[in-house]
This record gives C-alpha cells, sequence and structure tokens, in this order.
C-alpha cells in the first residue's frame, strides 16, 4: 500500500471503528492520548465479536485467509490466547459453540487503534475501512475445517440464524 493509500485506511479505519462509540469524538480522543492506545467500544450496533481460542482462532483464520479476499478485523489479546472475528450485529445472538463467546448487544470490546502497535489487545487482521466484516456462515465452515484438523479438541455446533 502506498504511503497516501494506507493513510487513508488507516483514516477510514479509524472513522469506521469510532462510529460504533456513543461519543466518536471521544473514542478518537482515548486513543490519542491512553497511552494503551486502546478505546472501549460497544459491540451491538455496527459489529458483533465472535471470540475463538487462539487453538482454534489461528487455524480458522489461515482456512478463511484461502477461502476468501473479504475478510472482516480479528483482534489478538495480550499473549494470544483469544481472537476475536469482528462479524455482522446480531451474530453473537444466535451464535451456539462450545468454547466460543460472543461480543454482541449490550457488550463492550476493547479495540486497538488501528495502524498503531500496542503492547496489548493487537489487530492480526486490521479494519480497511470499508466496513467488510467476516461472513458468519464462511466463519462457521472454517471452524469447522479447523476443527477437523484437531479431533476432540473442539465442538462446533450450528449456529441459528440472527433475527
Amino acid at each position: 500500500m502506498s504511503g497516501d493509500t494506507g493513510n487513508h485506511a488507516r483514516r477510514s479505519a479509524v472513522e469506521w471503528l469510532a462510529s460504533a462509540a456513543p461519543d466518536p469524538g471521544t473514542c478518537r480522543w482515548e486513543w490519542e492520548r491512553n497511552p494503551l492506545g486502546v478505546a472501549l467500544l460497544p459491540a451491538g450496533r455496527v459489529w458483533d465479536v465472535l471470540v475463538l481460542s487462539s487453538g482454534l482462532g489461528y487455524p480458522t483464520l489461515d482456512v478463511l485467509s484461502r477461502c476468501t479476499d473479504r475478510l472482516g478485523p480479528v483482534l489478538a489479546d495480550f499473549g494470544d490466547s483469544r481472537m476475536g472475528f469482528f462479524v455482522p450485529p446480531g451474530t453473537a445472538a444466535g451464535w451456539l459453540a462450545t468454547g466460543v463467546r460472543g461480543a454482541g448487544l449490550g457488550s463492550w470490546v476493547v479495540v486497538p487503534h488501528p495502524g498503531r502497535h500496542t503492547s496489548g489487545v493487537r489487530w492480526v487482521v486490521p479494519p480497511d475501512g470499508t466496513g467488510t466484516l467476516t461472513d458468519p456462515a464462511a466463519l462457521e465452515l472454517a471452524m469447522h475445517e479447523a476443527a477437523a484438523d484437531r479431533p476432540g479438541d473442539f465442538t462446533v455446533r450450528e449456529a441459528d440464524p440472527p433475527g
């Protein structure tokens, strides 16, 4: 990505993520002044987050990366023990899978500034600024494939459709 294109994408990603906040200006202020470079944003309006253990998350991300070029943002927590896949709002409410937690309406997510390195939560796949989210059906299929490669480690059940 050229410098101008990269800066524009980062600004767009900041604006898109901040749009989830009750006060986008405060969110941007937090990112600029918080020594950790993070802000607390509500899930459920612009996106939900499905949280997987990294043992399932990284293999799932690998499968998704081979199957689609429209991958939504993905976070990893401090220590890489969990990964959060950004999916359409409403997905978390109907998602049923052992070991998968959903952050939807009423949940808050620690989100780092896109384009900055932080010492805690970090982007594995940063937001692209267009609002692209991971397709829940593709995520579910990728989880099944990743879990099939590690029998006995995971149980993945079908999700109920949002709504």
